[in-house]
């Protein structure tokens, strides 16, 4: 296999991975999703230390990157804790295709916070991908209405976690630092949250929520490799077919069905991605801001 095939392959593996941590996440009933968001964040933690200590690269920080880590970790927090109430009150595919999003909120929040300027053609696949958003959410024709917004601002809160990143990065931050510290402040954050509306787990429900921990550390892993083996400009737009998987495991498992019009907006959605793909690759523009390693820290 060639590098590219291998990227690939990672990728596909990884959008599985990710497609089937959700559905963890909702086989594992009534839990809360603050309890759901603690148990999979608990789980990173202690992969990300691992890495760090065989890395031996130490679990001090330096003074001047904790602003910037606490804000990635705060965007990153709500935008997983809505990520998972849209996994339980929507249908897979539609959560996942909302939270697709993220790529776009990413040009808009690197604007803002990197200065990094906004091309025409860029604003355009952002509206168009928003008015995809709304074929899959169906505003006023649906009770996922609620679910749906709340995982829209979960969209634009993890595509600025996903520009601090980049910016940890390029203070030559390391990744298994930036999860590390993401996934202890998450645990630490939610534990107050935890205490106010505790559930007890039966033995099924937590081996579903260390199967989502499980799932999401291998998902993790193999966008780190796919990353690895290919530059993004080559792969990331099999990063949409978790959309797919989505929709299969919502048929297979809770037989949930997509109507037409999200399986429009569905492929308009991949539509942007994959003409934002070619065109932020064209020889003298620079690559799109969203950054793959933010995905790997905020996965």
């Amino acid at each position: 296999m060639s590098s590219k095939q291998k990227g690939i392959l990672c990728l596909v593996t990884s959008s599985f991975c990710f497609a089937l941590m959700n559905v963890f996440i909702r086989l594992a009933g009534d839990i809360p999703s603050i309890e759901k968001t603690f148990f999979r964040n608990f789980i990173a933690m202690i992969v990300a230390g691992v890495a760090i200590a065989r890395a031996g690269q130490g679990f001090s920080f330096r003074k001047q990157d904790l602003g910037l880590l606490t804000l990635r970790s705060v965007c990153g927090t709500l935008g997983m804790l809505a990520n998972f109430y849209a996994v339980d009150h929507m249908l897979l595919a539609d959560a996942t295709a909302i939270q697709k999003l993220v790529p776009f909120f990413t040009i808009l929040s690197s604007w803002i916070i990197l200065k990094e300027r906004i091309r025409p053609w860029q604003s355009g696949l952002i509206l168009l991908a928003f008015t995809a958003s709304l074929l899959v959410v169906k505003p006023g024709f649906t009770p996922d209405l609620g679910p749906a917004i709340i995982q829209f601002f979960g969209a634009l809160a993890a595509g600025f976690a996903y520009t601090y990143v980049r910016k940890l990065t390029q203070n030559g931050v390391s990744k298994p630092k930036i999860i590390f510290f993401f996934s202890a402040f998450s645990c630490i954050a939610v534990i107050p949250l935890i205490a106010l509306d505790f559930v007890m787990p039966t033995w099924q429900q937590l081996a579903m929520l260390l199967c989502t921990g499980l799932a999401a550390s291998g998902g993790q892993f193999a966008i780190t490799y796919a990353y690895g083996f290919a530059p993004a400009s080559q792969i990331s737009i099999y990063d949409y077919s978790q959309i797919l998987f989505s929709a299969l495991f919502g048929l297979v498992f809770f037989g949930q069905l997509p109507d037409w019009l999200s399986w429009i907006g569905y492929g308009l959605l991949i539509a942007c991605a994959l003409a934002n793909l070619i065109l932020s690759s064209r020889p003298g523009k620079p690559a799109a801001p969203a950054s793959p390693a933010s995905k790997e820290a905020s996965a």
